[in-house]
């Protein structure tokens, strides 16, 4: 996992090449299929070009109400995931236009099969919150976003995945002992997830996301700390993801609600967004969130790379 972190910036070299590409409809409506970190790479591109009519669905089959002639991108880092392939299948039977990404298994196979256009990623054995750069090249190239391919792929040149290591091992010593609850804007929503599965996979421990303003009319009253609540509340850490370019009454919010959390006894740790451009600053934060967890993980003494527990429950329902 280590190695995975400091090689990252490596996979912004790598150039997708896209098989049966005459076979390729590009509609301007594109619905991705995936789960867990094989959907990543959607979130992304929403923040990147929100104007793009692109759904994320992470469950069986395809979304209610979907006209055919919406491209479904069926991606899945193995290959073999059982919801994505639910997807692939139920576009089959409807006739929309279809395409694959994944590294193998048998999304690859169905889709050399059929003659549909795919990309396949690299199998370097890393695990899918990993591979992120590889997958969301392969979705810019899958829906013909040729500017932002190609600012990704300068990432390797002006990207490095150590400058952000120290900052994350002394985050991760003063979370030690809780529960982060990461905090952003509705907008960066997308890192905010990220942080909190990359807790939940690395570092193997509970973690939870919200974002401003909704929490201000709900979950901050949680926290309004007395003697018989302070028990529930002294274990989480609640991260605040900052960024200059919210809305500034965003921002406003982001503060009050920090020190009404702190005056209460609440943990507050600030994370500000770096970088000029948009993709720089949603990479920063992700790898500051990676270096964060591996160094939670051994703070705690758990395996950062493999999820065993997900990995049973596949067995577990057959």
């Amino acid at each position: 996992m280590k190695e995975a972190i400091e090689k990252f910036a490596e996979q912004f070299l790598w150039e997708p090449i896209l098989a049966n590409e005459e076979n390729l409809k590009r509609t301007g409506k594109y619905v991705l299929c995936g789960m867990g970190g094989s959907h990543l790479q959607g979130d992304i591109l929403q923040m990147l070009n929100p104007g793009l009519d692109l759904l994320v669905h992470a469950d069986y089959g395809l979304p209610e109400n979907i006209t055919p002639d919406r491209l479904v991108i069926a991606s899945s880092y193995s290959g073999n995931t059982e919801e994505t392939l639910s997807a692939f299948q139920a576009a089959k039977e409807d006739s929309s236009p279809l395409a694959v990404s994944s590294v193998g298994g048998k999304l690859i196979e169905l889709a050399k099969k059929h003659g549909l256009p795919y990309i396949q990623i690299p199998d370097t054995g890393i695990q899918p919150r990993s591979a992120l750069g590889y997958t969301t090249k392969a979705l810019l190239k899958l829906v013909g976003e040729e500017g932002l391919l190609k600012e990704a792929g300068a990432l390797a040149e002006t990207f490095f995945p150590k400058d952000f290591e120290q900052e994350g091992k002394e985050l991760a010593q003063r979370l030690f002992g809780k529960i982060p609850v990461i905090y952003s804007s509705r907008k960066n929503l997308p890192i905010a997830y990220n942080w909190k599965i990359k807790f939940n996979e690395s570092s193997k421990i509970p973690a939870f996301y919200n974002v401003f303003p909704e929490l201000n009319h709900n979950e901050m009253a949680g926290f309004d700390v007395i003697d018989s609540t302070k028990v529930l509340s002294k274990k989480l850490c609640v991260i605040m993801l900052k960024d200059n370019q919210d809305h500034p009454r965003i921002q406003k919010r982001m503060e009050v609600t920090g020190k009404l959390y702190q005056d209460r006894g609440v943990q507050v740790e600030e994370v500000l967004l770096r970088g000029e451009r948009p993709l720089k600053r949603i990479f920063s934060s992700l790898l500051l969130a990676d270096w964060t967890a591996w160094y939670t993980a051994k703070e705690y003494g758990t395996e950062p790379e493999q999820v065993p527990m997900i990995e049973e429950f596949k067995k577990l329902i057959g």
